[in-house]
C-alpha cells in the first residue's frame, strides 16, 4: 500500500482477499483493477467492494481516497490480530452499512498490544482527515514489529501480548471454538453495493429514527 500511495494512487478495493502471501515476510497486494490516480476525479464513483472494509464516508457519497484505503488497512490489521473476519456473524446488508456510518467497529481484543490497538483505532477514525498517512502506519508498525527484532522492548511487547492471549483462551474469551458462528450472508468477495446504499442523508436519518437511535 505504501508503494501505491507513494505513486499517488488509491486502491479502492483493499481487503484481505486481495493480499497474497509470497513468503513469510513478503505480502503483495493484488486486484488493482479499480485503482485510480488520487488526483483524478472519477466520473463514476461506483461502490464495489466488501462492506466491512469500506470507510463510512464512502457510503455517504464521498470519493475513494488514500484515507479510505487506510481505513481498510485498519480493518486488515484487526483481522491479523484476531484471526477473524470483521462482522462475520451478521448479514452484510444495508443495516451493517448504517451501523458502520454510525460508528460501529469490531471489538479490539485485550491481547492486542496497546500501540497497535491505538493505530487500528486511528485508522478507523470517522473523519478521514484524522487518519494516519501510510507513512505513519508504516513507521508505527516498523517500531512495533522491526524487520530485525533485537530489542528487549520488542520481546516484552510480544511476551505480554502472548500472555494475555493465553489467559483469554483459558477463560474461553478467545479462540476459534468460542467465536460466533459465521452468518451465511456475510460476503467477503467484492460486489457492487449500489442497491444497498442510502440515496441521501435524509434516508440515513429516517433509518436511525426507525431504529430508535
Amino acid at each position: 500500500l505504501k508503494s501505491i500511495h507513494h505513486a499517488n494512487f488509491v486502491h479502492r478495493d483493499f481487503h484481505s482477499g486481495n493480499i497474497f502471501v509470497i513468503a513469510a515476510t513478503i505480502w503483495k497486494i493484488g486486484d488493482l483493477g479499480l485503482s485510480q490516480p488520487a488526483n483524478i476525479p472519477l466520473l463514476n464513483n461506483e461502490i464495489y467492494g466488501v462492506i466491512p472494509y469500506i470507510a463510512p464516508e464512502i457510503f455517504k457519497g464521498a470519493k475513494f481516497s488514500q484515507a479510505s484505503d487506510i481505513y481498510s488497512m485498519g480493518m486488515i490489521m484487526w483481522e491479523c490480530t484476531t484471526g477473524c473476519k470483521p462482522f462475520s456473524n451478521i448479514e452484510h446488508n444495508h443495516r451493517l452499512i448504517y451501523n458502520i456510518i454510525d460508528g460501529r467497529r469490531p471489538e479490539i481484543t485485550e491481547d492486542t498490544p496497546e500501540c497497535l490497538a491505538n493505530l487500528i483505532k486511528s485508522c478507523w477514525n470517522p473523519n478521514p482527515k484524522n487518519r494516519p498517512t501510510i507513512n505513519k502506519v508504516y513507521e508505527t508498525l516498523e517500531t512495533l514489529y522491526p524487520l530485525n527484532p533485537r530489542s528487549s522492548e520488542y520481546d516484552r511487547i510480544l511476551e505480554e501480548a502472548e500472555s494475555k492471549r493465553l489467559e483469554l483462551i483459558r477463560l474461553k474469551k478467545l479462540g476459534p471454538e468460542f467465536t460466533e458462528k459465521p452468518h451465511s450472508k456475510a460476503i467477503y468477495t467484492s460486489r457492487s453495493l449500489r442497491s444497498l446504499l442510502p440515496n441521501s442523508s435524509s434516508s440515513i436519518n429516517s433509518f436511525n429514527t426507525k431504529q430508535g437511535t
